[in-house]
């Protein structure tokens, strides 16, 4: 497993702003877009490829195409929704996924509850969109399901993640081909399994809360 910790100045600011309790709703989908976007940039650099003949206006040349399958963007509902757009704006050809998880306040156990994906990943590279990494028990569970399915390797992009959270994964992924991509590591959970400092509930700041 690895961790990159995306540092650009660009990524703080926009960072900065969505942790502003001020910052509205509308404002923070747009700046989640924006900052999704710069962090797949740098989560795609290992995105399989493959020679690819055109023609331009003055002589044929060879390019760059993605491989065959295109890459699968799989948003864990609902906060992962709010990610999409920022991804697919980056990879337009990539087909999209859906896997509804969410934490037991209780138990803070993940439970599945609807998932749209193809029954066979074999071969495939996986882009899975959740923007906090706090216990890490969602994201462990998805990034299990997915190889389950044969999946030939999952890259995870969060805005925030917990150091106890990256502990999680690193204990029961360490060997496996997975790459965490981040906005920041932050202090740490409190009480609650809250991230300090983090942002708050990313699905009610997107979305706001639905009663």
């Amino acid at each position: 497993m690895r961790v990159l910790v995306v540092d650009h100045p660009l990524v703080a600011h926009k960072l900065t702003v969505l942790r502003d309790k001020d910052t509205s709703s509308p404002v923070f989908r747009q700046l989640t877009e924006e900052l999704v976007t710069l962090l797949a940039y740098e989560a795609t650099r290992h995105v399989r490829t493959e020679p690819m003949q055109i023609e331009t206006p003055v002589t044929p040349a060879v390019g760059t195409g993605l491989m065959k399958p295109t890459p699968l963007v799989v948003p864990i509902l609902r906060a992962g929704l709010g990610m999409l757009e920022g991804m697919v704006r980056l990879v337009p050809t990539a087909e999209v996924g859906f896997l509804g998880m969410a934490r037991n306040e209780e138990t803070l156990e993940a439970i599945t509850y609807a998932e749209r994906l193809p029954d066979d990943l074999t071969g495939r590279q996986v882009f899975v969109l959740d923007p906090m990494l706090a216990t890490g028990g969602t994201l462990r569970e998805a990034i299990k399901f997915l190889f389950k399915r044969g999946a030939a390797d999952v890259t995870c992009i969060c805005l925030l993640a917990a150091p106890e959270g990256l502990k999680v994964l690193e204990e029961e992924l360490a060997d496996a081909d997975v790459t965490i991509v981040l906005a920041s590591i932050d202090e740490r959970l409190n009480e609650k399994a809250y991230i300090v400092p983090g942002l708050g509930d990313a699905g009610d700041r997107l979305y706001g809360v639905a009663h």
